[in-house]
């Protein structure tokens, strides 16, 4: 029987060439082992790790991962019922933890800095039949740039990373100490916080900073710069522009990298949006992005000079970012803690708004007329997103927008002040939103919705059942 690949036709020839140089590189010994890397439904890495021998061959014939991973909420728990019927997943042939199938993508494939002689390739995920699987979202995305390429476009985007980084003071390796999920390491402070952008912050922390962008410019990512955060511990990373599949492919990798570098070297890094450590300020991910007709390579988005602050197009782009904010922020924010982050005066947005160079807006309107930068900077996002959901997303809004030919009103120059929609207030009133937004439900499809707020459910339905240290506070002694 032939290779899974080649049985249903999965690779271009590109990617047909891009395997044949990885296998050479496999036989020449270049690595001792190669990690297949999937990302799941929360944008997390799973996979296997295969010796270079059996490496070479999986390229082709893929690895089988079980379907209860696709069940997984943030604690790890399979929240799906498994045995029953389709494996409460209402498709047929997941059941009972049968496997799905993930293939690599050749064009992914990087070998690790910081880990020696270890391969790294993403991968893609596909029933056992060939189809893509219904829950697999970087193939989302996939679907939203073929769009994009039917109107002779390409999607670019710019990412500006948040996050924070302490030193390790304690793992929580004892024996009471593992659960769904586990106690938390214990940590320290690297900085105080509250000195932005100050070199003497920066030359304090030069050591972890050179440390990463040693290892990030290594795997071949487009870092830009390297930046000390207003809060606590807290820094950020700036990608420059990158086109399609890439700004995703380079933020899951980022993510990954940098808390396996940190952990390497004493360190703990987190993305979580707002961690429960005093003075701490929200961790955002502001995501730049424009679009490029692929005739001339020129920014879509440029506007005339005497004209509007985007092109038509543009504007019409923009309009559908608004119109479809409250819908999108379950997949840009979609965590039960990221929505500690919307409040007014905060440079966080709170409503949904546009405004030329405002960061108190939702949508920040960069650039102009013979600037090929041209960009909107949308600020809403947490950098837990998944990055394919969080994309796709975008370029679905922005799509109807310019399908519908909406406008997105003026400009917001007070932005707490303007009257307009407000975000979504909690996860659960996101997923309202997700639920009730008609566009992006039918472009992500009926069933992923469904899929997906099932889990965020379940996440949220745990939360509620914890005694929270707020309420011990509140009520313990008073009553």
């Amino acid at each position: 029987m032939k290779p899974f690949v080649e049985r249903f036709g999965l690779w271009s020839d590109d990617q047909q060439a891009q395997a044949l140089d990885i296998a050479s590189r496999l036989d020449a010994g270049e690595v001792d082992v190669v990690r297949f890397a999937w990302p799941d439904q929360h944008g997390i890495l799973r996979g296997k790790t295969l010796v270079a021998g059996a490496a070479k061959g999986a390229l082709r014939s893929g690895v089988n991962l079980t379907s209860t991973l696709l069940g997984k909420d943030t604690s790890h728990r399979t929240v799906f019922p498994i045995f029953s019927k389709g494996g409460g997943f209402a498709v047929e042939g997941l059941q009972g933890g049968a496997d799905f199938t993930i293939v690599a993508d050749p064009s992914t494939f990087r070998v690790l800095p910081w880990a020696p002689r270890t391969g790294w390739v993403l991968c893609d995920a596909y029933m056992t039949d060939g189809r893509p699987c219904p829950y697999a979202t970087r193939q989302i995305l996939q679907r939203a740039v073929r769009e994009l390429d039917g109107l002779n476009l390409d999607f670019v985007a710019g990412l500006e990373v948040e996050f924070h980084v302490f030193k390790l003071e304690e793992p929580a390796m004892g024996l009471v100490d593992s659960g769904q999920p586990g106690e938390p390491p214990r940590v320290s402070l690297l900085s105080h916080g509250h000195q932005y952008l100050t070199e003497q912050r920066y030359d304090q922390v030069d050591g972890l900073m050179e440390l990463l962008r040693a290892n990030l410019l290594a795997l071949g990512l487009p870092l830009h710069s390297m930046e000390i955060e207003y809060g606590p511990s807290q820094f950020e990373v700036v990608f420059g522009p990158m086109a399609g599949m890439l700004p995703a492919d380079t933020m899951v990798l980022l993510r990954s990298a940098i808390k396996q570098i940190c952990q390497r070297n004493g360190y703990h890094a987190t993305f979580m949006c707002r961690p429960r450590i005093p003075n701490v300020m929200s961790s955002g991910w502001h995501l730049h992005q424009s679009l490029r007709r692929k005739s001339d390579g020129v920014n879509a988005f440029m506007p005339e000079p005497g004209g509007q602050d985007l092109s038509v197009l543009g504007m019409q782009y923009l309009a559908g970012l608004k119109t479809h904010a409250r819908g999108a922020a379950a997949l840009a924010s979609p965590t039960i803690n990221g929505y500690r982050r919307y409040r007014p005066f905060s440079l966080a947005p709170d409503r949904a708004i546009w405004a030329r160079d405002n960061r108190g807006a939702m949508l920040r309107v960069l650039g102009g007329p013979g600037d090929n930068a041209t960009r909107i900077e949308n600020r809403v996002g947490e950098p837990t997103a998944n990055p394919y959901l969080y994309l796709a997303s975008q370029i679905f809004s922005g799509l109807d927008g310019i399908q519908r030919q909406l406008a997105p009103g003026p400009s917001a120059d007070a932005p707490y002040e303007t009257p307009a929609e407000l975000l979504p207030r909690s996860l659960t009133d996101a997923l309202d939103c997700l639920r009730a937004d008609d566009v992006l439900t039918e472009r992500l499809g009926k069933g992923f919705v469904d899929y997906y707020s099932f889990i965020k459910e379940a996440e949220i339905a745990r939360f509620n059942l914890d005694v929270s240290e707020w309420e011990q506070r509140e009520y313990f002694d008073m009553f």
